[in-house]
C-alpha cells in the first residue's frame, strides 16, 4: 500500500527532477485540450475537466502505485458520466463519483485490487470498442456543425436524429474539423514527442478567429473559463440518493480500477517496472474522493497520457504531480485563451481518442480468439453501444466467469456435499 513516490525520493536528485519537469509540461499541453473536450463530451461545463485534471491528477501520483502513472478525466467515463448527468443532474454525478472513490478506497484496504485481473479480457476489449463508439458518434453534431440543441443520448436515437439534421451542415464548421483531424494525426506522424494535440487546437482556433468564420468556440457556448479552483463543498446527500446512485458508483469504480491497472500494466512495459496494484486502486479512490469535494469528474490513470509522460522522459511520479501544477497555472494565467478553442477542432479530438480506445491495430489479434472469446466480445460490445454499460459489464463478466469455469472441467461430481 505505500506509495511509489516515497519509494522514489530516497535517492531523488536535481536531474530526475529536470526530467520530470519537461515531462510533465509536454504531458500538461496533451491533457489540457483532452480534459475540456471529454468534460463537454460527458455533458459537462469546461472547467470540470481541467479541475479533475488538476486535483484527480495531483492525488493519483502522490499516492498511487505506479512510477508514470497520469491521471485525469478520460474518454471511458464519457458514457456513464453522460448518463449520470442526463438522470441525476450533476449534482448527482459529484455523489455517484464520492461514493465511487469510497468504494476503491475499501478495495484498496482489503487489498482486492488483483481480483481486477479475473475480469475477462474479452469483456474489457468490447465495452472498450463499445464506448469508442458511443464516444465517435456523439461528436458528430459538432464535427458537422449540424447544431442539434440536445442531442438524444441513446445511441439508437442519436443516429437517425444526425441524420436528420444532415441539411444543417456548416461547411466551416467541417472544415475546422477536418483541419483539426488532419492536423493532429500528421504532427503526431512527423513530430511524435511534440504536444501536437494542444498545436493543432491553437492553430485551428487561432485561423477561426481571425478569419470570424461562424464556429462555434468554448467561450460562445459556455462562456469564459474560471481562473482558479473553486472552494470544496459536499454534494446534498441523502439515503434515497445514496440508494438510487450506488449502481452508478459501482460501475465508475469498476471502470475506474480496470482503466488505471490496464494503464499501470502497459507502463510496467515500457519501463520494465512492477506497479503495486492495491495502492494504485486505493489512489483512484482518494483521487476521486478529492476531485468531487471540488466539484470535478471521475478520474482514473490515462494510457495515452501516461505513454505521453514514459516517451517524454518522466521518471518518476513527480512527473504527474508537475503536469497537474502546471494545468493549475495554465488556468490561473491563461483562462481566456482556453475559450478560443472550436467545438470542432475539439470534436476531432475525441475522433481521434475514439480511434485509439478501440486500437484497430488489435482487431486482427481479437478475430483469431476461440469462436466463444470473439461471441463475448462482440455481444459486451453490442450491450455497451445499445443498451447501457452496466448490463454489458454484468452480463460480460458473469458470462465470461461461467466460460472460465467451463473450462476448469469442474464436474458435480468432484463436489464433496457437506456434512450435517
Amino acid at each position: 500500500m505505500k506509495p511509489k513516490i516515497i519509494t522514489t525520493m530516497k535517492d531523488y536528485s536535481v536531474s530526475l527532477f529536470l526530467a520530470d519537469a519537461l515531462a510533465g509540461l509536454t504531458v500538461a499541453m496533451v491533457a489540457l485540450p483532452l480534459s475540456i473536450a471529454i468534460a463537454i463530451a460527458s455533458g459537462a461545463d469546461p472547467a470540470k475537466g481541467l479541475i479533475t485534471a488538476i486535483v484527480g491528477g495531483l492525488l493519483i501520483s502522490l499516492l498511487g502505485g505506479s512510477r508514470v502513472q497520469i491521471g485525469g478525466p478520460t474518454g471511458a467515463f464519457i458514457v456513464v458520466v453522460f448518463g449520470v448527468i442526463a438522470d441525476h443532474g450533476y449534482d448527482g454525478l459529484v455523489l455517484a463519483t464520492m461514493m465511487a472513490g469510497i468504494l476503491m478506497i475499501a478495495a484498496g484496504w482489503l487489498r482486492i485490487g488483483n481480483l481486477v485481473a479475473y475480469v475477462p479480457e474479452a469483456v474489457v476489449n468490447g465495452f472498450t470498442i463499445g464506448i469508442a463508439i458511443i464516444i465517435a458518434a456523439s461528436q458528430l453534431n459538432d464535427f458537422f456543425g449540424f447544431g442539434i440543441a440536445k442531442v438524444p443520448a441513446d445511441f439508437l436515437e442519436k443516429i437517425p436524429a444526425l441524420w436528420a439534421a444532415r441539411g444543417d451542415l456548416n461547411l466551416f464548421a467541417l472544415a475546422a474539423g477536418a483541419g483539426g483531424l488532419a492536423l493532429i494525426v500528421l504532427l503526431r506522424w512527423l513530430f511524435p514527442r511534440l504536444p501536437g494535440l494542444i498545436v493543432a487546437m491553437g492553430v485551428i482556433s487561432a485561423v477561426v478567429a481571425v478569419a470570424g468564420l461562424p464556429v462555434d468556440s468554448i467561450a460562445s457556448r459556455y462562456g469564459e473559463l474560471p481562473r482558479g479552483l473553486p472552494m470544496p463543498g459536499f454534494p446534498s446527500i441523502t439515503l434515497a440518493k445514496l440508494a438510487e446512485l450506488l449502481p452508478s458508483a459501482m460501475v465508475i469504480a469498476f471502470l475506474a480500477s480496470v482503466e488505471s491497472l490496464l494503464s499501470a500494466m502497459v507502463a510496467d512495459r515500457m519501463i520494465g517496472g512492477q506497479h503495486r496494484p492495491n495502492a494504485e486502486v486505493s489512489a483512484q479512490g482518494w483521487a476521486n474522493l478529492g476531485s468531487s469535494l471540488f466539484g470535478g469528474m471521475p478520474a482514473t490513470g490515462a494510457i495515452a497520457r501516461t505513454a505521453t509522460n514514459v516517451r517524454a522522459g518522466g521518471k518518476t511520479p513527480v512527473a504527474g504531480v508537475l503536469h497537474a501544477v502546471f494545468i493549475l497555472i495554465i488556468m490561473l494565467v491563461a483562462a481566456p485563451l482556453a475559450g478560443y478553442l472550436v467545438m470542432p477542432a475539439l470534436a476531432a479530438l475525441l475522433l481521434v481518442t475514439a480511434w485509439n480506445m478501440s486500437e484497430p491495430h488489435k482487431w486482427r489479434e481479437y478475430w483469431a480468439e476461440p469462436l466463444e472469446q470473439r461471441g463475448l466480445l462482440l455481444l459486451t460490445l453490442v450491450l455497451t453501444v445499445v443498451s447501457d454499460l452496466t448490463v454489458a459489464i454484468g452480463v460480460g463478466v458473469a458470462l465470461g466467469l461461467a466460460l472460465r469455469l467451463r473450462d476448469a472441467k469442474l464436474r458435480p461430481d468432484d463436489w464433496t456435499g457437506p456434512e450435517r
